[in-house]
């Protein structure tokens, strides 16, 4: 229908509901310039995204999975979700697949970054975008990508930000994310949740599994990588920028985050 809000060739019937409408197996939408929805949505079919330029946060029930440049996300089917990106420029390329085998891998969300071949199969698939109608190289080649998937799949836990489930534990992160740049004072922090220091150490690591001072270190390379996608800073600047009082301790700790040093994009 005409008033039908399309997205990666699906239709919304209802706010935040797709229904189905692509006949192949599997679907590539690539989009330069992604426009992300403002709420949550879900659909039939398994999602891979790749964010081929700039970053993009995905707000999947508890918590909120930060997929940067060159890593893809994994959201399996009728998963609400819900994108929001700061960066200046998003380019994306969305696989959406009807059915997938029968591995646990696919019933869970993951968020890695994608190794050299399957950039590679993804940047080769471009050449189906939007295409309706399916040939048996697309089938043959977009199975073969699926299939290996859960082989390609070197997680990292701390792209995911954990939201507790404890109210009284929200002013804190709030706090925490406000203020990162600057070294908390836990007593300050026990007092915004209106506890004992020591059961909100306890509670916090309950809650979200990291400690507070973990959650400071993985806000402040996210605030990091926000800022790297801006090109308007050096990596000097960031690192003082984000909390961190040289260019050798922030380039350490974004390291046991990411995996990778920081780099300044081109």
């Amino acid at each position: 229908m005409q008033n039908d809000n399309i997205k990666c060739g699906q239709i919304e019937k209802s706010r935040g509901q797709y229904v189905d409408n692509i006949l192949t197996d599997a679907y590539v939408w690539y989009e330069k310039n992604w426009r992300h929805d403002k709420y949550d949505h879900a659909h039939q079919r398994y999602q891979l995204t790749y964010v081929e330029d700039g970053y993009q946060y995905f707000h999947i029930g508890q918590n909120t999975y930060l997929a940067p440049q060159n890593h893809v996300i994994w959201i399996p089917s009728a998963k609400e979700h819900r994108t929001t990106s700061d960066a200046k420029t998003v380019n994306l390329m969305i696989v959406l697949f009807k059915s997938v085998p029968e591995h646990e891998f696919f019933q869970n969300v993951h968020v890695f970054a994608a190794p050299s071949i399957l950039k590679e199969m993804l940047l080769y698939a471009e050449k189906w975008n939007q295409l309706p109608n399916e040939d048996e190289e697309q089938t043959l080649f977009l199975k073969a990508m699926l299939n290996s998937l859960p082989h390609f799949c070197n997680e990292n836990e701390f792209l995911q930000i954990p939201v507790p489930a404890d109210n009284r534990l929200l002013p804190v992160c709030n706090y925490i994310n406000t203020h990162f740049k600057y070294n908390f004072d836990i007593d300050t922090l026990a007092s915004i949740a209106n506890m004992s220091v020591r059961s909100l150490q306890r509670i916090f690591k309950q809650e979200t599994g990291i400690t507070m001072q973990k959650y400071m270190q993985l806000i402040r390379i996210l605030k990091s990588i926000e800022l790297i996608d801006t090109k308007q800073y050096t990596l000097s600047q960031i690192a003082l920028m984000v909390g961190y009082k040289s260019l050798p301790a922030f380039t350490s700790s974004y390291y046991a985050i990411m995996k990778t040093k920081p780099r300044l994009k081109k």
